[in-house]
């Protein structure tokens, strides 16, 4: 019995180096991509920390328009037209 549970052990550790073996040359064909997903991540984290505090957005508009009125209705007229289209498309969907 005991000479199983070696083998089963001796087993186990030589599984444990490949999957590590495996593990590393796996990573290594996505540490390309590492710095491009980080930057795509915190652009998402950015977009939720806005969609959960509307008042700075709000506040930014609101900003936009006090100084450059020709501005905010330019971005105003496209942000109504891009959350229009998210609508029609979220329906296709």
């Amino acid at each position: 019995m005991s000479g199983t549970l070696k083998d089963l052990e001796l087993r186990q550790l030589e599984l444990i180096a490949q999957a590590n073996r495996e593990r590393n040359e796996f990573s290594e064909h996505f540490e390309v991509l590492d710095k491009p997903l980080s930057w795509a991540d915190k652009g998402i984290d950015t977009f939720h920390f806005l969609k959960n505090n509307p008042i700075l957005w709000t506040s930014a508009f609101a900003a936009l328009a006090h100084y450059k009125p020709k501005l905010a209705s330019k971005v105003l007229a496209i942000g109504w037209g891009a959350m229009k289209l998210l609508k029609s498309a979220k329906k296709l969907i």
